[in-house]
Order: structure tokens, then C-alpha cells, then sequence
């Protein structure tokens, strides 16, 4: 499949990494479950941020919420503790309690001490609301697809209308998944970091790639939905090896809405942005051993890394649209590719 860099568009001059994807962050892994007949367009995206005991060995973490139009769970947990102790699992609006479901029973597996002689576990599970593509009333994701995504998750993952993507659309065009990565260089040491988005949101007027407003020229094309409210939303997930505090990353984390921004986004009333930030660096044991030793990068060097951030994020919402194909869902509605408009407009 095509990405955004294969049609000549490269955003920012930041280097990329192996893959430009996420799971460029040494140990991370992305995995779907796609759903997708007639009136059925949906699905389950786990991205996987270690291959160990996460819940014994938590990784730093923040969540941020630009626009609260949303259902996620986990998130305040992450807020309080600053550590995710979980996959996170990306769906829609209605199936977050069948995922959620799914997301702890898997813990509840492979930790028998939860619930029993220690506490519980948080669970993450972000949501947009793919009900214009989706027969989203039919609760089509079941708890086992969580365990079925988990099993899939690979290094080189699928982008586009895929997974939890598969119902989804950006600027009343096809969305989805999306992914790209940045290498930084801080103390002559190369860092990776990467960002992850499921996009459902944008008016199809306000779409701007690298700089230039295509949006209306589209609309010249095809001016169907010019006038639907935008009431979508975005979850961006953003994972990194740099050493940084849960303040630090929860700064990182907010730099996305610059790159967000540049696409055309203007949050809308209705629209939930949300970000879910993690780093593998440091790591927090769950039984208490005393000390813990924590390091991280000093502020003043963090300024390349809101750069990178903000450039990964803007490719990460243009690959999720450029790879999604068109789709023809639930009562014959269409959300077409942006492949069909790109060498008209761009």
C-alpha cells in the first residue's frame, strides 16, 4: 500500500525510521481484528508496547484530553500514577465494554494475583464513533477479538481501513489508521519516537497537506457532506524510548495538536481528541522494592522532540487516509479515498 512519502509529500526533516511506523520504538507491536461485511465495518486495533509482564513492569505514561467528546477508559488512572500497565486497545463508541472485557481478561491470565493479593488492573481503551460506515448498534466486536488483535500484533502492520480504522473517516473523506515515526538525537544518542492515529474527524473543506489547503479543491470535485457538522474525533497514541518524566511526556503528548492542527482539525464541539503517551525507557515494578531509579532527559533538550512529535503526527493523519481504501458500509453510505482526489487537487 502507498503511503504519503511514496506520492512525493515529506513532512518536516526529521529522519524516519526503519519502518516510519510506531513500532519503529524498539518493542512496540501493533495488531488488528478487521470486521468488514455489508453493513459491518469495524474492528479492534492493540497496540502492544512491550513484549513482558507490563502490569509487573509499568512503563511511564500520560493521557491528555484536548476535546472531551469521548468514552475511553483508563485514563484517569494513567492521569494519577503517570504509568500504563496495559496494551491499549483502540475500537468503537459501543464496543469499549465488550474490548474493555477483553483487554482484562487477558491480564487476569497471564497475572493471577490481580484481584486476589493485589489490586486490579487498568485497562485502556480508546474509541471513535464509526456509526455513518457501521452497523455500530450490532455490538459486532466480542471480547475474543481483543485476544485475536494481541495474537496479530507484528512490527509491519496495515494501515488505512483496517482494525478498530475500519469504519472511520477525516474530512468527510475515507480515514483510519495511521503511523510514522522520527529519529532525534539527544547527547549523541539516537532516540525514536513514534505516534499512532485512528482518524474520524475534520470537515472535508479545512483538509491541508504539507501546507496546501486541498479541501476546497476537492469540494470542486465532489461537494457531497460539504456541510456536515464535523463531530468526529481522533485518538492519537505516541510512544517513545526517550527517558522522560510523566510531566515531560505529558508535554510531548500535547505537541501533537500542532501537527493535528496543520491537517486542517479545528476540534470541533463535537469531536474528542485524545492523546495516550507512553515511554519504554523507564520502567516501575509493581511490588515495592524500595528506591526506584528514574532518569530522564533534561527540559531544555525536549524542544526537537516536540518538533518530531508534531511532524509524526501530521504524517501519521495523512497515512491513515492516503492508504484507506473506499468503502461502500452501512446503509449505502460512502466515504470515499483520498487516492481518488490526490493528483487532482495536490
Amino acid at each position: 500500500m502507498k503511503r504519503i512519502r511514496d506520492y512525493g509529500v515529506n513532512i518536516g526533516s526529521y529522519e524516519t525510521g526503519k519502518l516510519n511506523k510506531i513500532s519503529d520504538v524498539p518493542g512496540v507491536k501493533v495488531g488488528h481484528v478487521t470486521l468488514c461485511e455489508k453493513s459491518v465495518n469495524t474492528g479492534v486495533t492493540v497496540i502492544m508496547p512491550s513484549e513482558d509482564n507490563l502490569f509487573r513492569n509499568k512503563m511511564i505514561a500520560s493521557a491528555h484530553v484536548f476535546n472531551g467528546f469521548g468514552k475511553s477508559t483508563g485514563l484517569m488512572q494513567i492521569n494519577e500514577l503517570g504509568t500504563l500497565e496495559s496494551p491499549i486497545v483502540l475500537t468503537n463508541t459501543l464496543s469499549v465494554g465488550d474490548a474493555l472485557k477483553g483487554l482484562v481478561s487477558y491480564k487476569l491470565d497471564r497475572n493471577h494475583v490481580i484481584g486476589t493479593t493485589t489490586g486490579t488492573v487498568n485497562g485502556v481503551v480508546c474509541e471513535c464513533n464509526d456509526g455513518y460506515l457501521n452497523d455500530i448498534r450490532g455490538f459486532h466486536v466480542k471480547p475474543y477479538h481483543v485476544h485475536d488483535a494481541i495474537k496479530n500484533t507484528i512490527e509491519d502492520f496495515d494501515e488505512g481501513a483496517v482494525g478498530a480504522g475500519t469504519g472511520m473517516a477525516a474530512f468527510a473523506l475515507k480515514g483510519g489508521i495511521g503511523s510514522s515515526s522520527r529519529i532525534i538525537n539527544i547527547n549523541d544518542k539516537s532516540y525514536t519516537i513514534g505516534v499512532l492515529v485512528m482518524t474520524n474527524m475534520g470537515k472535508k473543506k479545512n483538509l491541508t497537506i504539507a501546507g496546501k489547503n486541498i479541501g476546497k479543491q476537492i469540494l470542486e470535485i465532489d461537494s457531497k457532506d460539504s456541510d456536515i457538522p464535523d463531530k468526529g474525533s481522533i485518538i492519537i497514541i505516541v510512544a517513545t524510548d526517550i527517558p522522560l518524566s510523566k510531566n515531560q511526556m505529558e508535554r510531548v503528548s500535547k505537541r501533537t495538536i500542532v501537527g493535528l492542527s496543520r491537517t486542517g482539525s479545528n476540534m470541533s464541539n463535537g469531536s474528542g481528541e485524545v492523546v495516550v503517551g507512553f515511554s519504554t525507557a523507564n520502567r516501575i515494578p509493581h511490588d515495592n522494592d524500595g528506591l526506584i531509579n528514574i532518569k530522564t532527559v533534561h527540559d531544555d533538550d525536549l524542544d526537537q522532540v516536540f518538533d518530531a512529535v508534531a511532524d509524526a503526527t501530521e504524517e501519521s493523519v495523512l497515512n491513515s487516509m492516503i492508504t484507506a481504501k473506499s468503502v461502500v458500509g452501512r446503509d449505502g453510505h460512502i466515504r470515499k479515498s483520498l487516492v481518488e482526489y490526490f493528483h487532482k487537487t495536490y
